[in-house]
């Protein structure tokens, strides 16, 4: 079985509780026995997978097994990124921690999209504008997408995991999961 799950902000990819305050999977009444392929931080929203087939894990996210576990995020950022600072984020080398990334693709999403507010608000500040990008990346290191871009200048304030390969998060409301059917299956190279 595998499910598609739009997590929302505040929740961690585990069923178990950390000993924050943060909600877990537990409160979403998945079917027994599935756990989280991957995972997205407490802060981080969007497209979630989750199965009960063991191995699927490494065939879907190891950065090894090629170009069918890209992941694509909506960032909102602070400040509207120019040519320069999306490229440095493109040409991978940026150093997170003991880390090099690898090459991504990074662009300013044009038109901006319009997504439902967050509970609670991102912050904002009067004289600081702020812009959507998108990055599609090959990897998932621990906070990655938001220590790229602060590495370029631009702090995340928003993060939203949209697709995995070809599979998007599509309309799936935020605290909502569907079983994968077979065609999409197909979708993640699966």
């Amino acid at each position: 079985m595998l499910i598609a799950f739009h997590k929302p902000y505040g929740v961690l990819s585990q069923f178990t509780p950390d000993g924050s305050p943060n909600r877990t999977l537990a409160e979403f009444g998945f079917p027994k026995r599935v756990y989280a392929l991957g995972r997205l931080d407490a802060d981080s929203e969007g497209l979630l997978l989750l199965s009960d087939e063991p191995g699927l894990n490494t065939r879907l996210l190891d950065p090894e097994k090629g170009e069918g576990h890209l992941r694509t995020y909506w960032v909102q950022v602070e400040r509207v990124p120019e040519a320069a600072a999306l490229a440095k984020l493109a040409v991978g080398g940026l150093a997170i921690q003991d880390y090099r990334t690898r090459p991504c693709r990074a662009w300013l999403l044009d038109p901006q999209p319009e997504v439902p507010p967050r509970d609670p608000p991102i912050r904002f500040r009067k004289n600081v504008p702020d812009a959507w990008i998108a990055l599609e990346l090959v990897e998932g290191k621990n906070r990655q997408v938001r220590r790229m871009t602060a590495a370029v200048g631009h702090p995340t304030l928003r993060l939203i995991r949209t697709a995995i390969g070809d599979f998007p998060l599509g309309p799936l409301a935020a605290g909502k999961w569907m079983e994968v059917s077979a065609g999409d299956r197909k979708r993640l190279r699966l």
